[in-house]
């Protein structure tokens, strides 16, 4: 694996989150002590002052490790705030944004809010990164309704907005074996992090069989990722609903279960993502470099549905950007005028295009006491879930 070398004070932030992870695995018991998956990642992303998200190196954009949609054109935010207003129209003048990144998502989605003589009491962010916080925090100076918090608000009615947060959460790793499903965990061997396996235990043995729904037809050594944090987030994202009004819209990477769990994705969908390469080694540079797995939709939904919540829609982006009228925001800017068109609509193809992001990506909208406008409820797709 040939990737860019951190500088020195990057390596020596890793090689400090490499012994915290192993101070950790030595303390658990037994002759050979381990630590789930989950909370292996748990740390690589999120130990206070060394992990990805919460350490200060940049994540975004040219000088980070991916790219994210809102990243790409201000379209995509004009074109959520689309639906956003639909749904404040017929709950309450308020967002909560989950992972709000470089801030650019909030800024693009109030401006086009405004633009439409929507006016928003309270846009409230919860972040985890502190390096995040701070860019947020610069590029929204000028939206006074904006504002910080922790954690989940106990109650919420409006807009509920994540963008490429589900895969980010940390996931457990399983494999199949001839004796059943095995929980793969992470140990130290001669001084370096490596696998091992143990018998799950009753909770995760029970989430794998509602998880994966046709684990008679996988093959033996078959590895894959289960979901049980972004379970919970969906519970608690039901909670905060449960007494107004409202609906979140969930934008990832990922597949349905019927999808999910088949015999090409049987070295599962474990991703890390280190200055614009991507690769599969999680062991690699602890705390510089992201890890994602794609998001189970299914069991997404499923979640949202047996908290509370009605499933209102589920598409691709490009049906759900097309849907809410990104063609129709891209042609305020004249085709004549090449210069400032022709970017744009590269921006937008990279978007939607099946070849791009359109059909990888999915959105999911669940919620309470509010509908989807009709051109978007006539694209669901969530029967295929």
């Amino acid at each position: 694996m040939s990737l860019p070398e951190p500088d020195s004070d990057a390596l020596a932030a890793s090689h400090a989150l490499q012994q915290l992870i192993a101070d950790e695995i030595a303390r658990q018991p037994g002759a050979a002590p381990a630590i789930t998956f989950a909370r292996f990642m748990e740390l690589a992303l999120y130990a206070p002052q060394l992990g990805y998200y919460s350490g200060g190196a940049a994540k975004l954009g040219r000088d980070g490790d991916f790219t994210t949609a809102p990243e790409i054109s201000a379209l995509f935010g004009a074109t959520l705030a689309r639906a956003a207003g639909a749904i404040i129209a017929q709950s309450a003048p308020n967002i909560l944004e989950f992972g709000a990144g470089t801030g650019k998502l909030a800024r693009d989605v109030l401006t086009a809010l405004a633009l439409d003589g929507v006016a928003i009491d309270s846009y409230a962010i919860v972040e985890l990164s502190g390096e995040l916080r701070a860019r947020q925090q610069e590029a929204l100076k000028d939206f006074p309704q904006v504002r910080w918090l922790d954690g989940f608000p106990a109650a919420f009615s409006g807009v509920v907005l994540a963008n490429e947060v589900l895969d980010a959460m940390p996931v457990e790793l399983v494999t199949k074996t001839p004796a059943g499903w095995r929980q793969v965990m992470v140990t130290v061997l001669e001084g370096r992090f490596a696998w091992t396996e143990r018998a799950p235990d009753s909770a995760l043995e029970a989430h794998i069989g509602r998880q994966v729904p046709d684990a008679a037809s996988l093959a033996d050594g078959y590895l894959t990722e289960v979901h049980p944090v972004a379970n919970g987030f969906m519970a608690t994202l039901a909670r905060m609903l449960a007494g107004g009004k409202g609906a979140a819209i969930l934008l990832d990477y990922g597949f349905p279960a019927h999808e999910y769990y088949v015999d090409e994705r049987s070295a599962g969908t474990l991703m890390c993502h280190y200055r614009h390469h991507a690769h599969a080694d999680p062991f690699y540079l602890p705390g510089l470099q992201d890890i994602t797995a794609h998001v189970d939709f299914t069991a997404m939904a499923l979640a949202a549905q047996d908290a509370g919540l009605d499933v209102l829609a589920y598409m691709s982006q490009a049906s759900f950007l097309l849907g809410a009228g990104i063609g129709e925001l891209l042609l305020r800017t004249s085709p004549d005028d090449a210069r400032s068109y022709l970017p744009q609509s590269n921006a937008v193809n990279k978007l939607v295009s099946p070849a791009e992001m359109g059909e990888l990506f999915k959105v999911l909208v669940v919620g309470k006491g509010v509908e989807l406008p009709a051109v978007l409820a006539g694209a669901d797709r969530s029967h295929r879930l």
